[in-house]
């Protein structure tokens, strides 16, 4: 049996409206018409239960590239102290946090559907606008993945590369 994996841009669409399911990468750019890649994200809210998180995406519980995992909520716990107990190190029991449920999604992502990078944190500080934004709004930007703005232009010179002052077309290894 071969698991076939959804082609599409987001894991929400992944589980709605993919654009069809491949095994391989080749089927799955046949599908795409493009550059695929194979990643796997959470999506959706975070649960409190396991069950309602089964309640809330039944489908998904059937999907063998869907799996529901637990998150730690709030800060990670500290790492545990090392117990020596006959002859044997074993960690100290840790105490009991909350554990929340979210699923992952496991799928083929179109490379092109990245979408334009939202607006960056320090040009919607200086918007005067900005001011009335509620602390879920803040909180959502603050939780925004890092991407450049624009592409990272190539470097003229290395680090051990130099221009001599009499031919400055020329790049010499600095020893």
């Amino acid at each position: 049996m071969t698991l076939l994996y959804p082609v599409a841009e987001t894991p929400e669409q992944a589980i709605h409206a993919p654009k069809g399911f491949a095994a391989r990468e080749k089927e799955a750019r046949d599908l795409a018409a493009g550059a695929v890649i194979h990643v796997m994200e959470a999506m959706g809210p975070a649960f409190e239960t396991a069950e309602a998180a089964l309640s809330a995406f039944p489908s998904l519980a059937a999907q063998p590239w869907a799996a529901l995992r637990p998150i730690a909520a709030g800060k990670p716990p500290p790492p545990a102290k090392p117990v020596n107990a006959d002859g044997r190190r074993w960690p100290a029991p840790r105490g009991e946090g909350e554990t929340l449920w979210r699923f992952s999604v496991a799928y083929w992502r179109i490379e092109g559907a990245v979408s334009a990078p939202e607006e960056a944190a320090r040009k919607l500080r200086r918007d005067p606008e900005a001011q009335g934004l509620d602390v879920q709004a803040l909180r959502a930007l603050a939780r925004q993945p890092l991407r450049p703005s624009r592409p990272q232009r190539a470097l003229d010179i290395g680090l051990f590369e130099v221009r001599p002052p009499d031919a400055p077309h020329i790049v010499m290894p600095d020893e």
